[in-house]
Parts: C-alpha cells; structure tokens; sequence
C-alpha cells in the first residue's frame, strides 16, 4: 500500500487540495444553495447555543452562588424532556413540514434566551427561574433536534448525505469551542446576562434562512398517515426493532451514549487528582477533544462514506480509548488519547446519523432520528449519575476504565448480532 493511500489520506488529502479536490470536496454540500443557508445560520445559533450553556452554568454557580447539586439539577432539567418526550416528538416531527416546524422551534428557543436574559439583567432571577427555563429549553430540543436531523435529507440529494452530516458536526464541534471562549469574554466585559441576548440574536440567522429557502429545491418527505401518536410511536419502534442495521445502530448508541459520552462529567475530577493541573489545563484537555473531532469530521465530510465497518471502527476505538484514558497517569499520554477519542466519538455518531438517514424510510424518518436522539442526549442523566456514583465508589480512573469496558460490551453484542442475523440487502448505506 503507498503513502497516498494510508488511513489518513483523506485527511492529508483535505489540508494541502490537490487532484482529489481537497477542500471542495470536504466542502460540496455547500454548493446546495438552502443546505447553504441553513449550515451558516447554524454557525451562528451554534455558538450562541454553547455561549448560552456557558453563561447558565456560570449564573448558577457564581451569580446565584449555587452549589454543586444545583448546577447537576439545572443540568438534569435541560435533558430531562428529551428522555421523556423524544419518542412523541419523532412521530409529530414525521406529520410536519419540518422548515415550518423548525421555523416555530427555533422562535421558541430565542423566546426562552431573551426571557432568561431579561431576568438575570435585571437582577430578578432565581434558581427555579433558571430550573424552569432550562426545562423549556430542554422540551424546545426534544423536538427541534430531530426535525433538524431529519430536515438534512430533504436539503441534499442522497450521495451529498454523508458529506452534508459531517458538515454540521464540524459546526457542532467548532462551536463547542468558540461558544465557551465568546462567553468568558462576554461575562467578562458585560455580565452574565449577555451571553443569553447573544444566544437569542443567534436565532435570527437561522430563522431568516429558512424563511429564505427555496421550497421548490426542497426534497420533502410525504407526511405520516394520520394515526394516534401512540400508534405512531409504536411503528418506528417496530422498525428499529425489526430492520437489522438500523438496530445495530441503535444497540450501539445505547450502550456508549450512557457508559461511553458521559466521560465529559468526570474529566475535571482526572484533571484535578490524577493528572494534577490547574483550569488551564482542563481547558486544554477539552480542547484537546474537540480538535479531535474537528479532524474527524473533515475526513468524514471529504469521505461522503457511512458502511457498517466504519460505524464499528469507531466504536471499538471509542471503547478502548475510554479505558486508556482510564489508566493514563501522564499529561500528554491523557492528552493524545482525547483527541483520538474525539476522533473515533465523532466517526461514531456521525455514521450513526447517517446510516439511520440513509437506510430509514423517508415517512419514518423522524422517529427513527428521535429514538437515536433519545439514546445519544436523553441517557445523559442516567449515564452522568451513574458514572458520577461510581467514581465515587470506586475511583475515578476505575470508574472510567469499567465504562470503557462496558461500552466495547455493546460492541461485542453489535458484532455478534450482525454475525448470527441475517440481513437483506442494504448496500445503498454502504457507498
């Protein structure tokens, strides 16, 4: 095998362009006039997004001197309706026109920043103020997240799929970044407070392009059939269930969601006790992480690929980066396996997304997204309290170390799930 044709091709292939095109290439959805306006205007709500989560944690603990318990309560708040309430929004999302729905999704999330805004500049808020609101924020999510999901398959055609998801998961983790760097600066200059009006102008963009979009370029799916919701639920349900891929998908979701993304709770706790740094260096670990990512999705979106063998891939090394992370007692051992976990974490989700895009009819699309939505952000309260309980117990590299171990569990069922059932043939997710 030469050089050229190494696993990190792709990557080389993107940062110096050349005969394979490069950066266009990463980059060809965005030849899509609506996929265009719709991924600038989430490069912009993004960070707003991240700068608000910032400026909520920090109102918590440090404007309303809350304790540890409070700011996990908030937290606990924000995700709690996406536990609860996913499985409806999937099937409500399918009965939509989703540029319409998000259009009132998007308002309702900038209606929730200016209100949390208003509060904390006028000194008025309180912690059930801010409890309730992330509440809200949280119901807003469960059913904006997979309407946005499913929202991609109707902006590009079917071979631009896999390139138009790892282009939002590079905003997505770009965001992560500069989202907490505009807060601080913000925090910093004006108060608490403005990191939430910044959060609510971010909505504009989005809004303003989707009511930009062309709806004649649109690829929309045929609504659902009408049917009570519970019906409704129930017939995604059954064909996760019952389709072989899309349950592996799932299966695996399940277990690295809640035993393997929740790592991010206790990584202050290997900072501070095991590696022996300060807040500078945590933040560069979590720096460290999300570069990670960002490699990965240029790769993915240069790729435009999302077969069964790389979803693997991904999750094995997820797995056993998590019990290397685990077991590492030296700063830059601990902070090359970050970014390898944000590597493998986002070759993971972001061929997760897309194969459930690919291979889910477009009528079920929205429920399909909503129960991988529910796996991926809805076990964060179960998954955090449970890692959080067991660092307690057992310490906290044992504690990562046994959820790596249990992630590469799920793996293993995954592997031998896809040996022992046998599957029609769904080759068009494997391009």
């Amino acid at each position: 095998m030469s050089r050229a044709d190494g696993p990190l091709s792709p990557l080389l292939a993107v940062l110096r362009g050349g005969r394979a095109g490069g950066w266009r290439r990463a980059f060809v959805s965005l030849r899509v006039r609506n996929f265009r306006l719709f991924w600038f205007g989430q490069v912009i709500s993004l960070v707003g997004t991240w700068a608000q989560l910032t400026g909520q944690s920090w109102l918590v603990v440090d404007d309303l001197r809350g304790s540890p318990l409070a700011l996990g309560t908030v937290t606990m708040l924000q995700f709690l309706p996406v536990l609860l309430f996913s499985l409806i929004a999937g099937a409500v999302v399918d009965r939509a026109n989703k540029r319409a729905f998000l259009i009132g999704t998007q308002a309702a999330a900038m209606a929730q920043a200016l209100a949390l805004g208003v509060l904390a500049s006028t000194g008025h808020v309180t912690l059930w103020h801010v409890g309730a609101l992330a509440f809200c924020l949280g119901l807003v999510n469960a059913f904006d997240n997979p309407a946005r999901q499913a929202f991609i398959s109707e902006l590009v055609d079917r071979e631009l799929l896999p390139n138009a998801v790892a282009l939002n998961s590079i905003i997505f983790n770009l965001a992560r970044i500069v989202g907490p760097m505009v807060a601080g600066i913000s925090i910093a200059a004006v108060g608490t407070a403005s990191t939430f009006f910044i959060n609510a102008a971010s909505f504009l963009p989005v809004i303003a392009g989707l009511m930009l979009m062309r709806p004649d370029e649109l690829q929309p799916a045929s609504p659902a059939q009408s049917a009570p919701l519970w019906q409704q639920v129930r017939e995604g349900l059954r064909y996760a269930l019952d389709t072989p891929p899309v349950f592996r998908v799932m299966l695996l979701m399940a277990f690295i969601g809640t035993f393997g993304y929740n790592f991010s709770v206790v990584l202050p706790l290997l900072a501070r006790d095991v590696l022996k740094v300060e807040s500078v260096g945590f933040g560069g670990l979590s720096s460290a992480m999300g570069v990670g990512s960002i490699l990965a999705a240029l790769v993915l979106a240069y790729r435009r690929q999302a077969g069964e063998g790389q979803l693997l891939l991904g999750a094995v090394a997820f797995g056993l980066l998590l019990v290397l992370l685990g077991v590492s007692h030296w700063l830059l051992l601990t902070v090359l396996v970050l970014v390898m976990l944000g590597f493998a974490g986002v070759v993971f989700t972001t061929t997760s997304n897309t194969r459930l895009q690919l291979l889910s009819p477009p009528h079920l699309r929205g429920r399909v997204l909503s129960l991988y939505v529910l796996l991926f952000l809805g076990s964060t309260p179960i998954g955090g309290q449970l890692l959080g309980l067991a660092a307690d117990k057992l310490g906290v590299q044992v504690a990562v170390v046994v959820f790596g171990l249990i992630a590469l569990l799920g793996v293993g069922i995954g592997l031998f799930h896809r040996g022992g059932v046998p599957s029609p043939d769904y080759a068009h997710a494997d391009e």
